[in-house]
């Protein structure tokens, strides 16, 4: 018999609107719960309401309707985007709050694991003179410290490099609380989630499993709905051939459930053809590129490179790693000039186009709309060989028609973003450098731009701490280990992290081995792990029964179209099969888990 489950949090018919408009809801009649040792992510576009259901959820907001019911005692820990810290606190006094004695914590594995993972050693130094992504380690250290039931975390990922963002996913895979996460990152989504929620037009769709699991369920969703034209063109099935060529391991659904989904890829061709994408680079820039000959670098007293020669071709595609500070953003700005080098020779070639996407938003025209701002750079693209309008290009960004002619002026910070990156594309540039393009854009959108940039023919450079941006959109890797040199990486991020680790840094070998948390959970026994993999082989079979009966009544259900009395008896019986499934799914699930353990 399965365990009794227990949902820390419920919500029933939980609607939200946006404070002060009405007529704009967020949530609508929302029902769901967050069980004990459940780990959630949350997806959806900007601005659709995440933040907001986070907010019910930790109760730092009351819907307009609606009932919130929680477990008796209920420890909660909530990180917020936007929570400033206390004028003049020491760090101490902000991330130790609740311990007394300097011993009290400093004895405590977890309190010094969550400080050591996130950088935050000078616990003397006050927050005022902290950067934007140091003061968002500190209250993220804030809130994983202690033994909270239930941590709520939103966008924790921003601000910090690979290692970290690999050692938080460490740390709550160890920890048996229940977790509720809005990220953009879709690595960590599908290293931590057991579960995703989509927000999307005022309702919230719940599906077993990380982000490649969400991409197949939709995927389904859409083959289900759709004719086989449209299904052949819809984006989300080119995302699931990269999922399934590059990363195969990545999904936790059953083998049915993928066989099933890969009939909705077997015709989609690979996410760009590199051989024809570099004829079509070649000739819009020739052979020489941008080029660093013996070139050195200082920041202060240290040194970024040190007498280094660097040549990129055309149609080269890199992605650069390392941790903050390690100096990604100067090395960019070496390769664009405007950062003179302090010895050596930068040279640029004479058809090149540089286009930079920074990390500060820069001037937008305020007094246009959208559409007219994005036409004032160029009506049309031409990317390879598909011609996008101005428009287009703008609905595949995030801009759907109508807000297309929404005022600059009145844009969020993620829709600016969103709007620079599309002006930026529109000038057709054949060399694209990009600082961090993942901040302040959702997966969709992400997915959407990885789409874009598969076909786009030119030099591409990119700083990213988002590892599947990286996989997808760049053929090399190189890394800044701080040894004045230019790594190249023939293994990818996983490489860096295991020549990082080699280094000794505590955070990276925690990332490839598992937080001491993970570890110190008790080992699984052989016996054990044989009759889990029984177990579920059983219950997939079971499920696949299932699956069957589902379909069946599907058939049922259209055949009995003008039968009232028919369609409500084959109704319940296909949501008690549904329910009987899903529950079986999640026994799946927890077994699965226990045999690869």
């Amino acid at each position: 018999m399965p365990p009794v489950r227990q949902n820390l949090v419920n919500l029933e018919s939980v609607t939200a609107h946006v404070p002060g408009d009405a007529s704009r809801v967020l949530l609508n009649s929302v029902s769901l719960g967050v069980e004990r040792g459940e780990r959630i992510g949350v997806v959806g576009l900007n601005g659709g309401g995440k933040t907001t259901l986070l907010d019910i959820l930790a109760g730092r907001r009351q819907p307009q309707s609606g009932r919130i019911s929680r477990v008796g005692g209920l420890t909660l820990s909530h990180l917020a985007q936007g929570d400033p810290l206390p004028d003049g606190a020491r760090i101490r006094d902000v991330v130790l709050a609740g311990y007394g004695a300097e011993h009290e914590w400093a004895s405590d594995p977890r309190v010094r694991d969550v400080l050591t993972g996130l950088g935050v050693i000078d616990l003397d130094r006050t927050v005022d003179g902290l950067s934007g992504g140091e003061k968002r380690r500190v209250g993220l250290a804030a809130t994983l410290i202690g033994e909270p039931d239930l941590v709520v975390l939103d966008e924790p990922t921003n601000h910090l490099d690979v290692e970290g963002v690999g050692w938080l996913a460490q740390h709550l895979i160890g920890r048996r609380c229940g977790v509720v996460v809005v990220t953009h990152d879709r690595w960590f989504l599908d290293a931590v989630c057991t579960r995703t929620w989509e927000v999307a037009n005022g309702n919230v769709e719940s599906y077993l499993g990380g982000y490649a699991d969400w991409v197949y369920a939709r995927a389904e969703r859409t083959r289900q709905a759709d004719a086989a034209e449209a299904r052949r063109q819809n984006m989300a099935r080119k995302e699931l051939a990269w999922l399934r060529r590059g990363a195969p391991a990545r999904t936790s659904k059953p083998r049915f459930r993928i066989e099933a989904a890969e009939a909705l890829i077997a015709d989609v061709p690979p996410p760009r053809n590199s051989v024809e994408l570099l004829g079509f680079a070649t000739n819009r820039l020739g052979r020489t590129v941008l080029e660093l000959e013996d070139a050195t670098v200082k920041i202060g007293e240290r040194t970024l490179l040190d007498d280094v020669t660097w040549r990129l071709g055309p149609g080269d595609r890199i992605g650069i790693v390392g941790v903050n500070g390690s100096g990604k953003t100067t090395l960019l700005r070496s390769l664009t000039g405007q950062r003179p080098l302090d010895s050596g020779r930068r040279v640029q070639g004479t058809t090149v186009q540089l286009a930079e996407l920074t990390q500060e938003l820069v001037d937008l025209p305020r007094d246009m709309r959208v559409l007219e701002a994005t036409e004032d750079v160029a009506k049309f693209v031409r990317l390879g060989k598909l011609e996008l309008s101005a428009s287009s290009v703008l609905e595949r960004l995030g801009f759907p028609a109508a807000r297309q002619w929404t005022p600059v002026g009145q844009l969020s910070g993620g829709e600016r973003r969103r709007l620079q990156l599309t002006r930026l594309l529109m000038a057709e540039p054949n060399v694209l450098l990009l600082d961090e393009p993942t901040n302040d854009l959702d997966v969709d959108t992400l997915s959407n731009l990885e789409d874009l940039l598969d076909g786009w023919p030119g030099t591409l450079i990119v700083v990213s701490h988002d590892r599947y941006l990286v996989e997808r959109v760049c053929d090399t890797v190189v890394a800044l280990f701080g040894d004045g040199r230019i790594t190249h990486l023939p293994g990818g991020i996983e490489e860096y992290l295991q020549r990082r680790a080699a280094s000794g840094d505590a955070v990276a070998a925690i990332t490839m081995t598992g937080s001491g948390a993970a570890k110190a959970a008790p080992a699984v026994s052989a016996a054990d792990q044989r009759a889990a993999r029984k177990e579920a082989s059983r219950l997939e079979r079971k499920m696949e029964s299932l699956s069957a009966k589902e379909s069946q009544l599907h058939d049922a259900l259209a055949a009995a179209a003008t039968d009232p009395a028919k369609l409500m008896e084959l109704g319940a019986q296909l949501k008690a099969v549904t329910a009987e499934r899903e529950a079986v799914e999640l026994e799946w699930l927890e077994a699965a888990e226990l045999a690869e353990s």
